[in-house]
């Protein structure tokens, strides 16, 4: 394995800065997927893609609360990390318009707030 020179890491730095600081993951464990989270997941790549937002959309893992899924983490600049539960295409949508768009928070789905 070569040693990284400064050069490189100049380009390692430039690269990571220019991918979305802004994202959704969606937990795609076999509990999420068993509600609805693949749903959810294509959804938000499909409207994300179709209104040309500046967000990334990720998958993950269980976070141990399988009766809250489809569990959907955001990250926003401006705002706290929010996981919000039992989202749907309607909550899904809110989340979009409300948290990202707008950055305003979608209260009456929020599961946990992230400090």
């Amino acid at each position: 394995m070569n040693k990284l020179t400064p050069d490189d890491l100049d380009k390692m730095s430039q690269a990571s800065s220019d991918k979305p600081k802004d994202w959704i993951k969606v937990g795609m464990s076999s509990c999420g997927i068993a509600a609805g989270a693949e749903e959810v997941f294509n959804f938000f790549a499909e409207e994300v893609k179709k209104r040309n937002l500046q967000i990334e959309i990720k998958k993950c893992g269980c976070a141990g609360a399988c009766y809250a899924e489809p569990l959907v983490e955001v990250s926003v600049e401006g705002l706290p990390s929010v996981i919000y539960g039992s989202v749907n295409k309607d909550v899904a949508t809110k989340i979009l318009e409300k948290h990202v768009i707008s950055k305003r928070l979608v209260n009456d789905s929020i599961f946990e707030v992230l400090a």
